[in-house]
Order: C-alpha cells, then sequence, then structure tokens
C-alpha cells in the first residue's frame, strides 16, 4: 500500500480535465437551475411549487460544487467566459471568490489539526484544552459546533462569517462580499415587493435555506464524525488528513450527481486538482482510497456525528461533551 507522497503522485493521474465534460456538466447545470428556479415563480400548485423549490436547492448544491472546482483550478482554467460565470456564481451563492478561496485553502491545508480559531472550518480542539477554557469560551466553542448552527448555514455561515464579518474586518479587500449582501437582501425584497411573500419563500428563502443546510452539514459531518482523527501541528500530515480524517459519504446515486460527487471527500482532499467527475475513478482505482471511514444521511449516522465535540488525546478518538467531563 502507498503512502505519503507516492500517493499523492498516484493521484495526479486523474486531474487531467475533459475541457468538453467540464464545459458540458456546468452548462447543465446551469440550465436546470434557471428552469427550476423560473418555475417556483410561476402560478402552481403548492405541492408542486415546493418540489421545484428543494429541487432548485440540491442544484446550487451541484453548481456550488463546480464553483469550489473551479476554485481549486481542477476544471475550466483560463476562460474568460468560465471566470466570469463563476465570479458571478460566487457572488449569487454567498460565496465570494476573495473569502471563499483564501479560507477554503487554508482548511484544506490545515484539515484535521486540533485549533479553535477554525478559518475555513468548524473549530476542533482537544479535552484538555476546552477543559482549561473559561466558561464562557467553552460556550462559544459548542456554539460554533452546535446542530443549529450548522443547519442554519444560511445565517450563520454564509450571510456572517463568509461576508459580513470579513467584510467588517477588511472593507477594501472584501467589498465582493458587501456586493453579495447587497444582491441577496435586495433580491429577497424586490421578489417580496413585487411577487409576494409566497412566492419570496418558494423562490428565495427555501433554495437558499436548504442549499445551505445541506452544504454546511456535508462540511461538518465529512470532518467530524466519530472515527476522525485529529492531530497536533507537528504531528500533522496532509495524507493522514485526507484518508484519516475525512471521510467518504455514502449516497445514492441521484445526490451524488446533485452534489457534484463531493461525498467522496476524501479523494477530494487527497488531491483538490481531480475534476468533481473524475473523483469515483479515482477511488474505484486506487485501492488505498476504498479503506476509509464512512458516513450517511442515515438519521443515526447524524446524531453520531452532531454529538462528537472534543479530541481525546489519551484514547485517541473523538468523544462527547459528557464523557469529557467523566473521571
Amino acid at each position: 500500500m502507498r503512502t505519503s507522497k507516492d500517493l499523492i503522485l498516484a493521484s495526479k493521474e486523474f486531474t487531467k480535465e475533459d475541457r468538453k465534460r467540464s464545459w458540458i456538466e456546468t452548462l447543465i447545470t446551469l440550465f436546470l437551475l434557471i428552469i427550476f428556479l423560473s418555475a417556483t415563480f410561476m402560478d402552481l400548485p403548492w405541492i408542486v411549487r415546493l418540489g421545484f423549490s428543494l429541487s432548485c436547492a440540491l442544484i446550487y448544491v451541484r453548481m456550488f460544487t463546480i464553483y469550489h472546482d473551479y476554485q481549486h483550478h481542477a476544471i475550466l482554467q483560463k476562460s474568460k467566459l468560465a471566470d466570469l460565470l463563476m465570479k458571478g456564481y460566487g457572488i449569487f451563492i454567498l460565496t465570494p471568490q476573495n473569502i471563499w478561496k483564501r479560507s477554503h485553502d487554508h482548511h484544506h491545508n490545515h484539515n484535521s489539526k486540533l485549533t479553535i480559531t477554525a478559518i475555513g472550518s468548524y473549530p476542533t480542539i482537544s479535552k484538555e484544552r476546552f477543559l482549561s477554557l473559561s466558561k464562557r469560551d467553552q460556550k462559544i466553542y459548542l456554539l460554533n459546533r452546535h446542530p443549529l448552527t450548522v443547519i442554519f448555514g444560511h445565517l450563520t455561515l454564509f450571510i456572517y462569517w463568509l461576508n459580513l464579518k470579513s467584510f467588517i474586518q477588511s472593507p477594501k479587500k472584501h467589498l465582493d462580499s458587501l456586493a453579495a449582501l447587497l444582491i441577496h437582501f435586495g433580491t429577497a425584497i424586490g421578489i417580496c415587493y413585487y411577487f409576494g411573500w409566497e412566492t419570496f419563500v418558494f423562490a428565495w428563502f427555501i433554495p437558499y435555506f436548504f442549499s445551505f443546510a445541506i452544504g454546511s452539514y456535508l462540511f461538518y459531518s465529512q470532518h467530524n464524525f466519530p472515527a476522525a482523527r485529529f492531530r497536533e501541528n507537528h504531528d500533522w500530515k496532509y495524507d493522514h488528513a485526507a484518508l484519516e480524517s475525512t471521510s467518504f459519504m455514502k449516497m445514492h446515486p441521484f445526490f451524488h450527481w446533485m452534489t457534484g460527487n463531493i461525498g467522496y471527500h476524501h479523494v477530494h482532499h487527497l488531491n483538490s486538482r481531480i475534476p468533481f467527475y473524475r473523483l469515483p475513478e479515482a477511488m474505484k482505482k486506487m485501492p488505498e482510497l476504498q479503506q476509509v471511514s464512512t458516513t450517511s444521511w442515515n438519521p443515526v449516522e447524524i446524531w453520531r456525528c452532531f454529538r462528537v465535540k472534543l479530541w481525546d488525546c489519551e484514547k485517541g478518538k473523538m468523544i462527547t461533551l459528557s464523557q469529557a467531563f467523566k473521571n
């Protein structure tokens, strides 16, 4: 079994982009996005509009994965049209390029390191560190990992952290964050005023709320699950972080398609230059990528992922809050 440098080198075989396929996947996704979003404005029975609204949420997630791949330089590089489309979508989906790329690159380079700062990720610290914090800091740490913080990712992660906070901290550097917020809320007000509250719910609130809830949970659970392993900075290795601290999320093929294969997250973390449509191929052909921890949409699995809060250095595993206070 290959390890470390040899494993990463072997993954480079799958980084070659099929340019034609990248464009087909992107344009089909944008076409479906326009169709589903347009349908939410139509005078249809509420159950039909709800179906289009939820479909729109899923296609937002898929298009976000494509945008995410573009930012990793995995697809459609050196294309002015792609650059325009992706920058526009980044603002539309509240992940403007400036803050998203910097924070997400940091996440890839520090995934599974024990830290309370958690730039581009949810914080994870050791039991010992947690117990040494003040009560206030303990509450802030637990709030950042709380299920409601993840589920309400639209407000907590995307509106506040990626846009409002980044703009307040560095206005000149994050004007695209301000633009994203103005367009986001301006669109909401416009839909309410011109089309009414019902259309606002189906065309704006549901697609954004559910797409961000799905995206936030995917991001959380694929790095915060019972079998995940965390390390101090001096003991950290890139390939270990990908294979020991990042999961493969089992899904129906339909949902793998709708989420742009982001469930193959350990493959993506091993080599972020692999296009999303080649991730299953890489996993199939590399035995080392097949023996990894898994997560799923099973409610029991979701509950288990949300329960783990801290890293126990002595036991070498993630533990719950109640376990942390046991002698």
